[in-house]
């Protein structure tokens, strides 16, 4: 990305970089070089930058190495130790310029090191090729994780992702919501219109329930066949339920003809809600069987209708 380009760009469209030094003096220099390229987040402490990376999405890390408490290379191990955060390339930045130094630095996940003093054109060079080649790592991963049908996430994304909100919402004491959503009788409907007609239908279904979604923490995947899955972090279970009456009333409102149903002329959704209080002790697969239990009670109950619970 050039210069022109980021300053072109929207503060929240900019690439985020995160400055870690307990000298406010470094971390001043370092904000003004990149404060016109990129969103700069600072920290003087290493607890504190695991939290700014663990809540922001950070795009890459220039790590000072001798800090108080926690220094660079513990921090490091401790980001890419967490699934949350492991992706996030660290450049450590220090006055260590022995070799042992480095290599230790490498060892812990870093993918740069670059020694005190600094020249700014050459930490400037070094931060921008890293912050292309994460894009060019966060395009193919998004590729590798989305449906090629609906242009949702698919299974393999969820999979990973529930196993990671679960852990984060049980640390955060924070609940975690789950929404399964099941097309009522899309068989009759594939066996009415044909497979073209019910690929359509998916298609409209996935970009319907997309732009439904409006926080940028919650997501929307296709958990297999006719079946989409929406996850809600920080939702309680009564604005989950609020969601999923939306997107059954929204579906409705598109009046998508369905003449071989037999709970109403137009295609209907059931859903199941299930949401992870915040001193819950479920596990992933727990919390995925309690809304599969309610989406099978909205089913058993007439279809075309919401039921959820909390544990």
């Amino acid at each position: 990305m050039s210069s022109l380009q980021s300053q072109s760009l929207k503060p929240e469209s900019k690439p985020k970089l995160l400055i870690v030094d307990d000298q406010t003096i470094n971390i001043q220099v370092l904000y003004h070089a990149f404060a016109t390229e990129f969103q700069v987040f600072m920290a003087t402490s290493g607890a504190k930058a695991l939290s700014i990376c663990e809540k922001d999405a950070i795009d890459l890390v220039l790590l000072d190495v001798m800090m108080p408490e926690m220094d660079g290379y513990e921090v490091c191990t401790r980001l890419k130790a967490n699934p949350v955060t492991s992706d996030i390339p660290v450049i450590f930045v220090t006055a260590h310029r022995d070799e042992v130094s480095e290599e230790h630095g490498l060892e812990v996940g870093a993918v740069d090191f670059i020694s005190k003093p600094i020249n700014l054109k050459i930490v400037r060079a070094r931060v921008r090729a890293h912050i292309a080649l994460k894009c060019q790592s966060d395009l193919l991963r998004n590729f590798a994780f989305m449906d090629g049908l609906t242009g949702v996430r698919n299974r393999r994304y969820f999979d990973e992702q529930l196993g990671i909100e679960v852990a984060r919402a049980q640390r955060s004491k924070l609940p975690l919501s789950l929404i399964l959503i099941d097309v009522d009788f899309f068989k009759r409907f594939n066996d009415c219109y044909g497979h073209q007609g019910g690929d359509d239908c998916l298609r409209r279904l996935g970009r319907l329930f997309q732009t439904s979604i409006k926080r940028p923490a919650d997501f929307v995947a296709r958990y297999g066949g006719e079946e989409f899955v929406c996850v809600l972090p920080e939702t309680p279970f009564p604005k989950a339920l609020e969601f999923a009456e939306s997107i059954r009333m929204a579906v409705l409102a598109c009046q998508i003809p369905h003449t071989d149903s037999t709970v109403s002329e137009w295609l209907t959704l059931s859903l199941g809600v299930g949401t992870m209080a915040p001193d819950s002790p479920l596990a992933s697969y727990q919390l995925l069987q309690l809304v599969d239990d309610n989406l099978y009670q909205a089913k058993k109950l007439g279809r075309n209708q919401v039921v959820g619970s909390v544990n």
